[in-house]
């Protein structure tokens, strides 16, 4: 039987997408879009989005050194938001509050062309074939967000 808790938390991403990666959760950007996912995914309501594999949860996870199984199993018990950010600060291995407010900016405004070359060429192509009214598409996150129709 699926935990009732977990199952109440989880967005169905059929119907709505995540949170933005903009969105803070434990001070940091993506976490919240990653937990939204995660839960999903283990309510069986996720549709087509992947806690993994996906890119912004692998720059997370590579960033704080929490690895993205264990905190499956966390977010499993039914943890709420303020849970699982207390968890995740808790397993992090960034400490320092500057270093994550430097990361987030980092990452927030991390423009296409600064992304290694095979991500470049991979949204290249994807925001022609999904974004093709497309405001202008100036850094990484607004990828999601012109998608998800929030900006």
């Amino acid at each position: 039987m699926k935990n009732l808790k977990l199952n109440s938390l989880a967005t169905d991403l059929n119907k709505e997408p995540p949170r933005s990666p903009r969105t803070m959760l434990g001070g940091y950007v993506i976490l919240a879009r990653c937990v939204d996912k995660c839960r999903s995914f283990l309510a069986g309501k996720n549709g087509e989005y992947n806690y993994w594999p996906c890119s912004l949860c692998e720059e997370l996870e590579a960033f704080t050194g929490v690895d993205h199984e264990y905190m499956k199993d966390f977010i499993a018990t039914g943890a709420s938001d303020e849970e699982v950010a207390e968890w995740f600060n808790d397993h992090s291995k960034i400490k320092s509050k500057s270093e994550k407010t430097k990361w987030n900016h980092k990452i927030r405004d991390m423009r296409i062309s600064e992304m290694p070359e095979q991500a470049q060429e991979f949204l290249e192509k994807y925001i022609q074939e999904n974004l093709p009214t497309h405001p202008p598409v100036h850094v990484w996150f607004d990828v999601f967000d012109i998608e998800e129709k929030r900006i």
